[in-house]
């Protein structure tokens, strides 16, 4: 019965993907300069000038004051030459110092002159390699052979956002669509890779994917009634930069159905493990006796699933929230407008998939465990009650 109704549906999500995948390459504008690695070799303040120009006089103490950084090109046309930049002196600006190491834009332009570089940011790649190796050790030393096979999911999951979402997105295909045939690859391949192919990692992907569906459903819906646009700061610079239309409102709906796709894997598996070893626990326990004690189990775990939920969609809107706070306009204005609406609809819609995935997935794994095979715990008793039963006898002894 499980490979009736999942089979369909994986080889539906390979045609999409092979379908939506953009095949023939096609190149897209760059909104960006060829990354430059530097090392800041002399940082000191000063009035803002232009290249080349030399200050005449006494500084004005009003003028404008800007941090003039000397960098020396690591890698690139010009490796082992030094340029020097302007970086204005506001609060919005980093602070570069002696010896950081920093990325530039490089425009193609004459490598030696420093007009053709834009100083962009610090190389922050070694902190975030410690930081990984941390997370993979936790996971490796907890989970052992399971926590590998969660980070191979992982790294699969991250190849399809990069190598599939992204490109198709780019290439102008339909941002839901994109969406949806990528979360169905995540969800089969990250589900069964890291808890195996068996009845209780088909129920937890079954539930996934009706919640999944659930969730894509409401938000189209009630972002069509609020007549969100998802044109965002971020959505209106990504138009700018390709030169061609996109599905603002289709890339919301993208977001909102990838986002809540790993809070719906935790749920969903953790009801259906919690039903099979209560079925283990407790052989003689019927579909609704599953039923039941799974679904206390579920509560207990929907509230901190919305809990999380909520909270990672408010700490990411943080910045937003203290800028809409600021307005002072009331609390009602703030909550309609177009940034935080989107983050509601969002919010609440994930919210609501995940509350209908517990007794879903719940009853779901009630009716299949009890026609799963015995669980193993029921043998060692069998095999105390035939020792006793067969006890006097030495040669069965």
């Amino acid at each position: 019965m499980l490979l009736a109704l999942l089979a369909p549906v994986a080889m539906a999500t390979l045609v999409a993907v092979v379908v939506l995948y953009p095949w023939n390459g096609a190149q897209l504008p760059r909104s960006v300069g060829t990354p430059v690695n530097g090392v800041v070799t002399a940082a000191t303040s000063g009035p803002c000038l232009a290249p080349g120009q030399v200050q005449v006089g006494a500084p004005n103490p009003d003028d404008k004051r800007c941090l003039m950084v000397e960098m020396a090109l690591s890698d690139g046309p010009a490796q082992g030459s030094t340029i020097t930049k302007s970086v204005p002196l506001e609060p919005t600006s980093p602070r570069f110092a002696v010896g950081d190491e920093v990325v530039l834009s490089y425009s193609g332009a004459d490598p030696t002159d420093s007009t053709s570089y834009q100083l962009q940011d610090f190389q922050r790649g070694m902190p975030l390699l410690l930081l990984g190796a941390l997370f993979a050790g936790a996971v490796l030393l907890l989970g052992r052979w399971q926590g590998l096979a969660s980070l191979v999911a992982l790294g699969i999951s991250f190849a399809v956002i990069t190598l599939f979402v992204l490109p198709a997105i780019l290439a102008g295909r339909d941002p839901l669509l994109v969406a949806i045939a990528g979360a169905g690859l995540i969800m089969f391949v990250a589900l069964y890779l890291t808890h195996g192919l068996s009845a209780r990692t088909s129920v937890a992907v079954l539930g996934t994917m009706v919640s999944l569906a659930l969730i894509g459903t409401l938000s189209a819906i009630f972002s069509a009634m609020a007549k969100l646009t998802g044109l965002d700061s971020d959505t209106s610079t990504l138009i700018g930069s390709l030169g061609h239309p996109i599905d603002a409102r289709g890339l919301l709906l993208a977001g909102v159905v990838i986002g809540a796709l790993g809070v719906l894997d935790d749920v969903t598996v953790t009801q259906a493990s919690s039903v099979w070893e209560l079925r283990r626990a407790n052989p003689s326990l019927d579909w609704r006796g599953l039923y039941t004690a799974g679904l206390r189990i579920g509560r207990a775990h929907v509230g901190s699933a919305v809990n999380t939920l909520v909270l990672a969609y408010a700490g990411t809107a943080l910045p937003l929230l203290l800028l809409s706070a600021m307005a002072d306009v009331g609390l009602s204005p703030i909550l309609q407008s177009q940034d935080v609406a989107q983050e509601i609809v969002r919010t609440l819609a994930g919210s609501i998939g995940i509350v209908a995935a517990v007794p879903l997935t719940t009853l779901l794994a009630a009716l299949i465990a009890v026609r799963d095979d015995a669980p193993p715990s029921q043998q060692p008793a069998r095999n105390r009650k035939d020792r006793v039963s067969r006890r006097g006898s030495p040669r069965n002894d």
